[in-house]
């Protein structure tokens, strides 16, 4: 079957967003790059693994029977969510002074996001190609409720457990979404690419595209703001991967940052004397979108044509870099389609990634 240039994109892509949340992963949640230096001296530059030590760790402070941090409300039953339910067998990480989120997770491991994000590419597989909710939510709580973990993960971000300490009461999965002081984050668009992708790439038009995303979004991150900036980074998506190579990438690009955020791009770089001034300095490096959204799109702007060298900007500025990088790589990956294929071998899961991600070539075969 001959594979399309979209096809083409989508796969490089999906693969380069995997990279990029692996990247990251060792010095995710890092608030100081000066950590980040002393720990990988010269900064990151290939795959690692978690160190012991985490100078910015808080994960002790975040509460492991709901969203959110402890003492922001009551419990919600006799269950406690992390170790109970969700993440069995490690919940005695939580209370470590300086544990990592990432705890004893090996070079080239792929973080709980980015598992989920390939949770609903399978389960998209297994639904000849159609997006299903139920199926999702179906497959998502068989996923993350499994004994043992079906991922290395340690941690999981406040909407899996906002999440599950919902379902826990009795709440019908399709409304579980917890609404917590960071649900409007960077996180919640990491799976969107691959549900771009699949319904694209099979002929679904954009307008529904457009409908399923947002219908996908708020079953785990119910935010009218997110929801306005997943729009945009939806139809940047389908403009890059269905681009013409006379148009420049990084003119769609900047016209998103106007759109969304009426952000001048070009004149932000032009002014910038290091990406640390923009990102952690103008923008904040935490996973809240005021920053985390346009620091992903001044580095996919600055570095179009260059996207191994964002991917690392990406990981040594800090921050919430891996979901942030996971967004960013998506967007990368659809205007260089190689040059992150280095990495990508160096996954711990990159044979069956391959083939989860290239069903997507197979998506007019699924859906004749």
């Amino acid at each position: 079957m001959t594979v399309s240039r979209p096809q083409h994109r989508a796969v490089a892509a999906l693969k380069t967003a995997f990279v990029a949340d692996a990247l990251a992963m060792p010095v995710h949640w890092y608030y100081n790059p000066a950590d980040i230096y002393r720990e990988f001296p010269g900064g990151v530059q290939g795959m690692a693994a978690a160190p012991e030590h985490h100078p910015s760790s808080i994960m002790s402070l975040h509460a492991t029977g709901h969203g959110g941090r402890r003492g922001s409300r009551s419990g919600t039953g006799a269950a406690e969510i992390v170790g109970d339910v969700i993440l069995k067998g490690r919940r005695q990480h939580w209370d470590r002074q300086h544990r990592h989120y990432h705890h004893q997770m090996q070079a080239g491991d792929n973080t709980l996001n980015a598992h989920c994000a390939r949770v609903l590419l399978r389960s998209m597989k297994a639904n000849q190609g159609h997006y299903s909710k139920a199926d999702y939510l179906r497959a998502y709580i068989e996923f993350m409720t499994a004994a043992p973990p079906l991922h290395p993960d340690t941690y999981a971000e406040s909407y899996h457990r906002g999440f599950f300490a919902n379902l826990q009461q009795g709440i019908p999965a399709d409304q579980c979404g917890a609404v917590t002081h960071d649900t409007p984050s960077i996180g919640g668009l990491v799976s969107m690419a691959p549900l771009v992708f699949c319904q694209r790439l099979a002929g679904v038009p954009l307008a529904a595209v457009q409908t399923l995303c947002r219908e996908h979004l708020m079953l785990t991150h119910p935010d009218d703001s997110l929801a306005a900036v997943c729009r945009h980074y939806v139809d940047l998506l389908d403009q890059l991967l269905f681009r013409d190579e006379s148009l420049s990438a990084a003119e769609l690009i900047a016209a998103c940052a106007k759109a969304s955020l009426g952000l001048s791009l070009p004149a932000l770089v032009a002014k910038a004397r290091s990406d640390h001034e923009i990102v952690g300095g103008l923008f904040s490096s935490a996973c809240y979108l005021s920053g985390s959204w346009p620091s992903v799109l001044y580095l996919a702007y600055k570095y179009v044509d260059d996207p191994c060298v964002a991917l690392l900007a990406n990981c040594n500025m800090g921050g919430d870099n891996v979901h942030r990088g996971a967004v960013l790589g998506a967007l990368l990956g659809l205007v260089n389609d190689a040059a992150a294929m280095r990495w990508f071998e160096q996954l711990t899961n990159a044979g069956e990634l391959d083939v989860e991600i290239s069903a997507l070539c197979q998506l007019e075969d699924l859906r004749d």
